[in-house]
């Protein structure tokens, strides 16, 4: 369960830390090499208890989570992580016929997935892709003059990119669920229509969250003591949403 530290390469001084976390050696030992040899700065662990230790330390730029490990479930490692940590995460999926766990794992805040068997080239372009993204992020204007807001003792933290519920409960949100919650808070009891909440949220421009009707379903699953009766996120007929709360920013 120990850390397979990377090898001794020369790496360049803002070289991205990425951790490994799979249980299988081999593979280990295959990732790790490679992105050392393109100037990343690797290591590897192969469970739970390896991960918690090194974000207790110092956490990775980026993480490759494998969804089969032997002794640990992959998702539920993964909300765990999200409870803790805002760092992008990459699924590793052993089969493409696991579309479930796979969708269940972006739900859950992965940024993104590679299906094994995959090319080293692949894996490189999707680490440097959600980097780059995640850079292009913090250097928006919308994410610097990001908020805290508060609604009936709810918590939400878009710097930190958490949302923590009245009895102090970490809550994950996906990239879609952040985005259409963000535009929300914004604009406290006012009728917001499906097309701006898609253009404030960009989901058509994401594969798995086409309809702005299922991430409201899912977000009000998270906020709502009864989704099938919400008080939060309630239907305007024919006109939109409304999130019918007082909101305060802090």
């Amino acid at each position: 369960m120990g850390v397979l530290e990377a090898f001794d390469t020369i790496t360049e001084p803002h070289a991205a830390r990425i951790l490994v976390v799979d249980d299988e050696p081999a593979m280990q030992r295959m990732i790790v090499t490679y992105l050392n040899e393109q100037n990343m700065r690797a290591s590897a662990v192969s469970g739970r208890k390896g991960l918690l230790h090194t974000l207790a330390v110092r956490e990775p730029d980026l993480i490759l989570l494998d969804l089969h490990l032997g002794e640990d479930d992959g998702l539920d490692l993964l909300r765990e992580l999200r409870g803790k940590s805002i760092v992008p995460v990459i699924l590793i999926t052993g089969h493409r016929r696991d579309e479930i766990d796979r969708v269940v794992g972006l739900e859950l805040g992965a940024d993104d997935y590679i299906t094994k068997p995959f090319g080293m080239r692949e894996l490189l372009a999707r680490i440097r892709a959600t980097l780059r993204r995640r850079t292009m992020d913090s250097l928006t204007p919308a994410r610097r003059s990001e908020h805290r807001y508060g609604f009936d003792g709810w918590l939400f933290d878009q710097r930190a990119r958490q949302l923590t519920s009245p009895a102090g409960d970490a809550v994950a949100l996906t990239k879609g669920e952040f985005a259409l919650l963000s535009a929300f808070v914004a604009a406290p009891r006012r009728t917001l229509s499906r097309e701006h909440l898609l253009q404030a949220t960009r989901l058509h421009e994401d594969v798995f969250d086409r309809s702005i009707d299922v991430q409201i379903l899912r977000l009000r699953r998270k906020l709502e003591d009864d989704p099938r009766a919400p008080r939060f996120i309630r239907t305007q007929r024919g006109a939109g949403y409304i999130f019918d709360v007082d909101v305060q920013i802090g």
